[in-house]
């Protein structure tokens, strides 16, 4: 017991003098800058490989004692970062997501394009097991789409997430006193039930953000009318019948998508793959998702990083698809 005591006040104290001296640290940090760590080849030019894992959001994402950057952040700094290096003659977007919040996903599909117009750079998606709603918008401005034979994309459409518990608030005698200007001051409140008025104003928004998902669609990808009438069910897709619909470029795997990049940019073969970490890793390869060390191990005993919909309930238009969470 004695022995357990010294133990729990030895990292107590370790804790609180990394608190106050920066330059201890009990692991490693997001605030570690990010460097470049090459995967393969030695030829001049470069191919950096971005990834784009879980959900879409720009919230920072907590667990039990960290908080890591948000996902957006995240993919934003490796692009502000390669912006300056001339070198990097394209990117390989490798996505696993099911897409997330409306605002976010479009953030990332700007932050896209802007970096093209910027650099002339080419940008390549390789599909992992999900790039669906979200997943599938940030995909739009690349120059080339590749999805793995196993990949699941599609789910184009908008969800409305509101909480309701005006149900249990009546069961429990509970209620909310709103004083308000403006009949729908309060519209999207989850303690009431929502007017009919209500319901067509939501339906709109939902309607035009669905709209401009089929209009970016059509804008990047040469898509016959029939099959955007198909794509826009929302339903989602596999490979070969996203390919067949003209959704995709190709089915195939990472090691072809990064043979497209550099064929598009006009690269050597032996060109240098590159990634953008906060720390190093043994045996690095291209399936490694993590940017720095601390996101696969670290104090956390549970994990806190859950989309936000899940964990707090805010309400919001989201490009997302999350089966088995989401009512009718």
């Amino acid at each position: 017991m004695r022995k357990f005591m010294v133990m729990v006040v030895s990292v107590v104290l370790i804790f609180l003098v990394s608190c106050q001296a920066p330059r201890i640290r009990l692991f490693p940090s997001a605030a570690d800058p990010l460097r470049e760590f090459t995967l393969e080849g030695d030829a001049k030019g470069k191919v950096l490989v971005i990834h784009v894992r879980g959900t879409i959001s720009d919230a920072p994402r907590r667990q039990f004692v960290t908080t890591r950057p948000s996902m957006v952040q995240e993919v934003v700094a490796q692009f502000r970062k390669a912006e300056k290096d001339s070198e990097i003659k394209a990117v390989l977007l490798k996505i696993n997501s099911p897409g997330g919040s409306a605002t976010a996903s479009d953030i990332l599909y700007s932050e896209i394009v802007a970096f093209k117009q910027k650099t002339r750079a080419k940008v390549v998606v390789a599909m992992m097991d999900v790039a669906a709603s979200g997943g599938y918008y940030i995909s739009l401005p690349a120059d080339y789409i590749l999805a793995h034979p196993t990949s699941i994309t599609g789910s184009v459409g908008v969800l409305f997430l509101r909480p309701d518990v005006a149900g249990l608030m009546a069961k429990i005698g509970v209620g909310v006193e709103v004083s308000k200007t403006g009949k729908n001051k309060d519209m999207g409140s989850p303690f009431r039930q929502a007017t009919d008025e209500e319901k067509r104003i939501i339906q709109n928004m939902i309607d035009q953000l669905g709209e401009r998902f089929l209009e970016l669609i059509a804008e990047h990808r040469r898509i016959n009318p029939q099959s955007l009438k198909e794509i826009a069910t929302a339903r989602i897709f596999l490979a070969d019948d996203a390919l067949k619909l003209g959704m995709i470029d190709r089915v195939g795997y990472i090691s072809e998508a990064i043979r497209v990049a550099k064929k598009l940019a006009e690269l050597p073969e032996n060109a240098k793959v590159i990634v953008y970490r906060r720390t190093e890793f043994p045996d690095d390869n291209l399936y490694n998702t993590s940017t720095s060390q601390y996101e696969g191990r670290g104090p956390s005993i549970v994990s806190l990083d859950l989309p936000a919909s899940l964990t707090s309930y805010q309400a919001g238009f989201y490009y997302l698809w999350q089966p088995g969470v989401m009512g009718e």
